[in-house]
């Protein structure tokens, strides 16, 4: 395995020291409790990363700062998720011991293969509860917590480091110890800034809040993404759980049942989902009911541009 960091006089350096350390470590309601899909249900709508042949479900998994405590739940969300057809996980190396977790997942549920694993690092800081570590040491950090000898999607986070780390990454895409890289951010001030690198990088994947209750991104990132075919993670599809409170008792519009959506998060889903320049939407949960509820909105009919008119129309009466 070979680790390319800037500058070059230091290469050999970190190459040596990093890859030894990976080696040593590898292994030799309103949410309504869906039903399992029975052999007839519709099929997973997948989209196609940018404009590659590659498809990912349009549902994944967001994570958070997870606590050793919290590891049964999450080894049990990740079995569901795959048995529904779900591939996407996203983390980062600042969710406490999220990584860990996650891949302590796969390697017991030998499933690392049949998922897309997303992770970020950053250039300085290390990010809340990063410890400081950032960079090569933070990438190195979670290959083995991840307990990969790749990452599929590699992402710097909340833009830290946008404009020092993307040579660096791109030797690691070079040398396949990541497939595709990307820059994120949950921050409507951050949408210039990303919008920038966006037309300057040789990005694979962009990742930013969106939600039919925030609809920023709509201005200049999801156009300037179908334009320069970046493939896109929404986060923040329920605006930090907002959009559920708000929904309260309201009922769904008689028309939504046609569309195959039973609860209100499939309603906020599958209209961040059926976006044309959405790739996958990256809800969190902490339940297995909440995640077979999301992962239902990943099948059926995804609405059109009138559909989708009409939701709009609809959740903005409520407000």
């Amino acid at each position: 395995m070979r680790l390319i960091s800037q500058p070059l006089s230091r290469r050999q350096v970190l190459q040596n020291s990093l890859c030894a350390a990976i080696a040593a470590s590898l292994p030799h309601s309103l949410w309504a409790a869906s039903a399992a899909p029975a052999p007839s249900a519709p099929a997973v709508v997948t989209k196609a990363i940018g404009a590659t042949s590659e498809r990912l479900p349009v549902i994944g998994l967001g994570t958070d700062s997870f606590r050793k405590s919290d590891y049964p739940a999450l080894r049990e969300e990740i079995a569901r998720m795959a048995e529904l057809g779900g591939t996407v996980i996203d983390t980062a190396a600042a969710y406490g011991d999220s990584e860990m977790l996650i891949g302590r997942a796969l390697d017991e549920l030998k499933i690392r293969s049949k998922v897309f694993l997303a992770t970020k690092l950053v250039a300085s800081g290390g990010g809340f509860m990063g410890n400081g570590v950032v960079g090569v040491q933070s990438f190195v950090r979670s290959l083995k917590r991840l307990k990969t000898p790749f990452i599929d999607l590699l992402q710097i986070h909340n833009l830290n480091g946008a404009d020092t780390l993307t040579t660096m990454l791109q030797d690691w895409k070079k040398y396949g110890q990541i497939r595709y890289i990307g820059i994120t951010t949950s921050r409507v001030g951050q949408h210039e800034q990303m919008a920038d690198f966006m037309r300057k990088m040789p990005l694979d994947f962009v990742q930013f809040d969106y939600s039919i209750g925030e609809r920023d991104a709509e201005k200049t990132l999801l156009p300037l993404a179908q334009e320069r075919h970046i493939a896109v993670l929404a986060n923040l599809p329920f605006g930090h759980a907002s959009l559920i409170k708000q929904a309260g008792a309201h009922p769904l519009p008689a028309w939504a049942a046609a569309l195959g959506i039973n609860t209100w998060p499939q309603f906020f889903l599958k209209y961040v989902a059926s976006h044309p320049a959405v790739t996958c939407v990256i809800p969190g949960s902490t339940r297995v009911a909440h995640l077979e509820d999301n992962q239902q909105a990943a099948r059926g009919p995804m609405p059109d541009a009138s559909q989708r008119q009409a939701m709009e129309k609809y959740w903005d009466s409520l407000s």
